[in-house]
């Protein structure tokens, strides 16, 4: 099972957080949104299909490839029953098991300021396009 999301990139992408990275609708972020890695996005936590919900909220393993271009990174986390999924702006990928409505994943073993810099770099630019692939593993 699996779900793909498109973003921009912003002037202000800096990819610093230690603990989360996010995905928003929202079309301008300030600079110390250190956390957003991309705007613009045709999806949030509302629009995901009800049936990768429930495997989200089953606990599934799930990887994260975020990519621009010819940069990728990959992301692995895990959902979690306490997941809402109900945000209709942002999707929030958690280090740590806190849960909101914008949490898709919690555990996740990088955050924003482990990503390739290569990529947040590119990130930078409102012309980059990313895509984000959420697949369920296993």
């Amino acid at each position: 099972m699996e779900v793909r999301i498109r973003a921009r990139g912003h002037e202000n992408v800096t990819g610093r957080h230690g603990s989360t990275f996010e995905i928003t609708r929202e079309p301008e972020i300030g600079p110390t949104a250190d956390c957003i890695i991309g705007v613009r996005a045709d999806r949030a936590c509302a629009d995901l299909p009800e049936g990768f919900k429930r495997a989200l909220r089953s606990g599934a393993r799930v990887e994260v490839e975020l990519r621009s271009g010819d940069l990728r990174d990959r992301v692995v986390g895990r959902g979690d029953p306490r997941l809402k999924l109900s945000d209709e702006v942002s999707m929030v990928f958690r280090r740590s098991d806190y849960v909101d409505e914008r949490t898709v994943l919690v555990r996740c073993d990088k955050a924003a300021r482990d990503l390739d810099r290569r990529l947040v770099r590119r990130l930078r630019d409102p012309d980059a396009v990313l895509e984000v692939r959420l697949r369920v593993l296993g």
